[in-house]
């Protein structure tokens, strides 16, 4: 069992940076590929950002390609979600999820947090 927490969302103008924190417990937190997913009001949740479970490789949207930045930390059992340059259509609550499939997908995730949300200002 994994549980996760995310921390860090706010309110910022376009423009600006955020960055987002998902800490999880238990001791299996490095057999896990970890994830950021979105959702917007009236919109499905995608896929923004993921790193796979050594760390090594990091999968992004096309939308967040060169503004934001995944990376995880094993000894603090935390990954981040670094975001620049954060435009109106960021806007969402951001979710973290674990899990052992398909980094893109949100069914290769077997565990979610209950998301922060970011409102970014224009």
């Amino acid at each position: 069992q994994v549980h996760l927490v995310e921390s860090g969302g706010g309110l910022v103008q376009a423009g600006g940076s955020l960055r987002l924190s998902c800490a999880a417990s238990g001791r299996t937190f490095s057999t896990y590929g970890m994830g950021w997913f979105r959702q917007a009001p009236g919109k499905e949740r995608e896929f923004v950002a993921g790193i796979r479970r050594n760390g090594g490789s990091t999968s992004y949207a096309n939308s967040v390609w060169g503004r934001f930045t995944v990376s995880r930390d094993s000894a603090k059992n935390t990954v981040y979600l670094q975001m620049t340059n954060l435009k109106p259509e960021d806007t969402a609550v951001y979710y973290c999820a674990a899990g052992t499939g398909i980094l893109e997908h949100p069914a290769g995730y077997d565990y979610w947090g209950q998301g922060t949300q970011v409102t970014v200002s224009s």
